[in-house]
């Protein structure tokens, strides 16, 4: 992309993602993320009501009575967004191409972090590590970290979510709040990846998918081809029951998705090419404000 069409383009996200995450998002954010990223403070007597998961049993079995710690919230988080730069970002037949929407909802949850005084980093990930954007505030950073997602070129096409899971949860040592945010197209098992990564970090997952990944039209002789392995074929999709089996290949799919990360304990937020990620993010963030 020549320079000045990228620096338009950041202007352009700029200028949306920062007026919606201080005029829509920054108390939604606040509510939801402050206050999970918690320190040890000290320890006390156990008294009714306390949650027993806080006991601490070392002194409790030191002193014979129970004691609990107490933690409290941190003043500012450190939030990472691993984004997926596989291939299949890159298709979009209904509204915008898939990594136009991924940029717009990484912008906007970054600018909500640096509003409420919190470290941003990044991580680029498709099924190799492609670039680690350490945690740092401020606004030369988040337009940096805009004109990557833009303009950013992977070595590699495919997708593999639990290496990303992986590498994070051995890199970042401190709790994060991490927002993963990719297309979920990946035929790895990530289960036990994002288990792992689920307990030590406050972990969101964001699909964006394109609608016709969903469902094939009916529009007769089509040639079809997988972004990531570069596979191409022939398929009738005014077959009924060619596209049937394509429906279901994504109804099973999206239902072990959702099913790994509801066992995870992660939310989920799914956001269409064609739809206003607005809605969703603020689904999220309400969501969880209310526990």
């Amino acid at each position: 992309m020549e320079a000045n069409e990228l620096l338009k383009k950041v202007r352009k996200i700029e200028i949306k993602t920062r007026g919606l995450s201080q005029n829509i998002f920054a108390g939604e954010y606040h509510t939801a993320f402050k206050g999970r990223g918690m320190t040890f403070s000290e320890v006390r007597e156990y008294q009714y009501g306390d949650d027993i998961r806080d006991i601490d049993w070392n002194v409790t079995a030191r002193h014979n009575h129970p004691y609990v710690k107490v933690y409290e919230e941190e003043r500012e988080l450190t939030v990472m967004l691993l984004v997926d730069v596989s291939r299949s970002r890159m298709f979009g037949a209904e509204g915008d191409e898939k990594r136009e929407v991924i940029a717009e909802v990484a912008a906007t949850i970054a600018f909500s972090a640096i509003q409420n005084n919190d470290k941003i980093g990044v991580i680029f990930f498709s099924d190799k590590i492609e670039k680690f954007i350490p945690p740092k505030k401020g606004k030369k950073h988040i337009l940096f970290i805009i004109s990557q997602l833009l303009d950013f070129t992977p070595e590699s096409n495919g997708t593999d979510i639990s290496q990303v899971l992986r590498y994070f949860t051995d890199a970042l040592k401190k709790r994060c709040t991490t927002f993963l945010i990719s297309d979920f197209i990946d035929e790895h098992d990530y289960y036990t990846a994002m288990s792992v990564a689920a307990n030590k970090h406050d972990v969101i997952g964001i699909q964006v998918y394109d609608k016709r990944d969903a469902q094939l039209p009916d529009v007769g002789l089509m040639r079809v081809a997988d972004l990531e392995t570069g596979h191409s074929r022939w398929i009738n999709t005014s077959s009924a029951s060619v596209r049937k089996a394509y429906n279901k290949w994504w109804y099973d799919r999206q239902q072990k998705m959702i099913d790994t990360l509801q066992r995870c304990r992660v939310d989920l937020a799914t956001i269409a090419t064609d739809e206003d990620f607005v809605k969703s993010l603020m689904s999220l963030f309400k969501k969880r404000g209310v526990r």
